[in-house]
């Protein structure tokens, strides 16, 4: 019986899989460091999940899939690292070595190298084989970055690591940490928002005007509040819950209830009608309820309904915190709707 090499990509010498395994182990050590500033980051097997799927909630990862002994492969990657450099945090270039990770080759379906795909919000994107030119790299990552729009993902300014690192993630963090979930009576909404921040005396000042306009009743005084926040630090992410969550309540307390539920069953094609239902819904606490009535205006319609549909329920996706896994779920599902290129969930 002739010996077999059990590589994905044919025989490989044993000088080669030695080399794939040492820097297999270097990953590792290093922890998966990134280069570039953080545009660039080498991934396995073990911080894949971590440094992609986890990622791509909130940034494009775009992922570069090569071997060492893959000569394209040299004449592509420095491309995508220029460009992942450039883009400045609006997208993650993740590096994976086909050899020293065969699992994850197989689990990308790889069939040749170079292979290049993103994964948004969770979402594998096809993307294109072999060293494509530097021109044609570049429109198809504008297409990876209007993906993410649409999505509803924050198009980053600034590398992610650096907002990884800075007061923008602690916040992000205290938002995911704070009980957003809607809930029907005039204040509830903006009073958990700005109440997770417990002690008063520690609440910027912004917070504490949105409960006391909350606490008296004037929806449209706590909104200025948050709006006043956000024109002073635009990246807010209390402050961006907190509008939209009272910007719903407004919404709803202008709507006869039973005349929009009659609406949206006998006009079941009307996106206005079914965007209504799905706010009583959010704000009634039936949240996967508003959120797949809004999938399937998305899923029936096209054109400027289809747009109105999905821009409504990706405002929604605001209220709860980005890792709600009935926010990640949706928008899985949204982005299957959106894009046919789109592969089975990562």
């Amino acid at each position: 019986m002739q010996p077999r090499d059990f590589s994905l990509y044919g025989a490989v010498d044993l000088g080669a899989r030695q080399a794939a395994a040492q820097r297999r182990q270097q990953t590792a050590q290093s922890g998966g460091s990134a280069a570039s500033g953080g545009a660039v980051l080498e991934v396995t097997e073990q911080t894949f999940n971590v440094d992609v799927v986890d990622r791509s909630r909130t940034t494009p990862v775009t992922i570069d899939l090569w071997a060492e002994w893959c000569g394209p492969c040299k004449q592509l990657s420095p491309v995508l690292e220029k460009l992942a450099a450039e883009a400045d945090g609006q997208w993650i270039l993740a590096k994976v070595d086909v050899d020293a990770n065969p699992q994850l080759a197989a689990a990308l379906q790889v069939q040749s190298i170079p292979m290049v795909v993103a994964v948004i919000g969770g979402q594998l994107v096809d993307g294109f084989l072999g060293a494509m030119p530097e021109a044609q790299v570049r429109q198809w990552l504008d297409q990876v970055l209007d993906v993410a729009e649409k999505l509803g993902l924050q198009v980053a300014s600034r590398p992610a690591d650096q907002a990884e690192d800075g007061d923008t993630a602690d916040e992000a963090d205290e938002a995911d940490d704070a009980d957003a979930q809607p809930a029907t009576g005039d204040g509830a909404a903006a009073r958990r928002t700005a109440g997770g921040y417990g002690d008063a005396s520690t609440m910027p000042p912004a917070y504490a005007e949105a409960r006391a306009a909350m606490e008296r009743g004037d929806l449209d005084a706590a909104a200025k509040a948050f709006e006043d926040q956000l024109a002073a630090s635009p990246s807010d992410p209390v402050a961006k819950t907190g509008l939209t969550q009272v910007n719903l309540i407004r919404r709803v307390s202008s709507y006869d209830q039973a005349r929009v539920r009659r609406d949206a069953a006998e006009h079941p094609a009307d996106p206005e009608a079914q965007i209504r239902v799905a706010d009583i819904d959010m704000a009634s606490g039936r949240i996967e309820d508003a959120f797949d009535r809004l999938l399937g205006v998305v899923r029936r319609t096209s054109g400027e309904d289809r747009d109105k549909a999905r821009v409504h329920l990706v405002g929604l996706f605001e209220i709860l915190p980005p890792r709600d896994p009935r926010v990640t779920k949706a928008r899985s599902a949204l982005s299957a709707l959106l894009f046919c290129p789109a592969r089975a969930q990562v």
